[in-house]
């Protein structure tokens, strides 16, 4: 593990953190800002204690009194060790770069491109498993067209997996007098964390990306 991988995991996949881990980023980030200010340090720091923003937490002052790249390098192995299935390098397929984001199609290192891959996006609206038959993603397509056979990079939604989509259906659905139709992607290559996982993300703003290999 190297600083640039611990920074990607914990820019990206912040949701892995521990309260602890979120209070002690939040603590170096405002000590930072008040140091480097022109401010009055004494009336802005008991600003910043009034609104949380600083601690006296041991537990939280524990993880930081190696410096902070130390702390960085230990919540990203601990992120590994625990939910590496969640976790995704976005490697470049021709250097073997980690890209500078987990949703780049273009290597900052060396410039290739893999934007050919995404083939459609789609937005999360619910997941549901029917009996007998595959888990299905509900939502709506965004850009492109969705076919049997395609791969949804799972990756914007925290989940490190990319299923193959084995159904693509309609479903009529009624809320507040409006109809309108959803489309289901049915997939078997999932978990039973995974599903779990999805049914209670919901909805979800951001598209993710339908890609035509993994």
């Amino acid at each position: 593990m190297d600083n640039e991988r611990a920074k990607y995991i914990i820019g990206y996949f912040s949701n892995l953190l521990s309260s602890v881990e979120r209070m002690a980023i939040k603590h170096t980030t405002s000590t930072y800002k008040i140091n480097n200010s022109t401010s009055d340090n004494t009336s802005l720091t008991k600003v910043y204690r009034e609104r949380g923003w600083l601690t006296s937490d041991q537990n939280v002052l524990d993880l930081l009194k190696d410096g902070y790249d130390n702390f960085e390098l230990n919540v990203a192995n601990r992120i590994l060790n625990q939910d590496s299935d969640k976790v995704f390098f976005n490697n470049c397929p021709k250097c073997n770069k980690l890209a500078r984001t987990p949703y780049a199609r273009q290597c900052r290192h060396c410039g290739h491109s893999w934007h050919e891959l995404t083939v459609a996006q789609f937005k999360l609206n619910s997941s549901f498993q029917l009996t007998g038959r595959q888990f299905f993603l509900l939502g709506e397509v965004t850009k492109g067209e969705i076919k049997q056979g395609q791969f949804m990079d799972l990756t914007m939604l925290g989940l490190n997996k990319k299923p193959k989509i084995e159904a693509v259906e309609f479903t009529l659905k009624r809320q507040d007098g409006k109809v309108w139709e959803d489309i289901g992607l049915g997939t078997n290559d999932l978990t039973e964390n995974d599903k779990e996982y999805l049914k209670n993300i919901g909805s979800f703003g951001t598209p993710f990306d339908i890609i035509k290999e993994r």
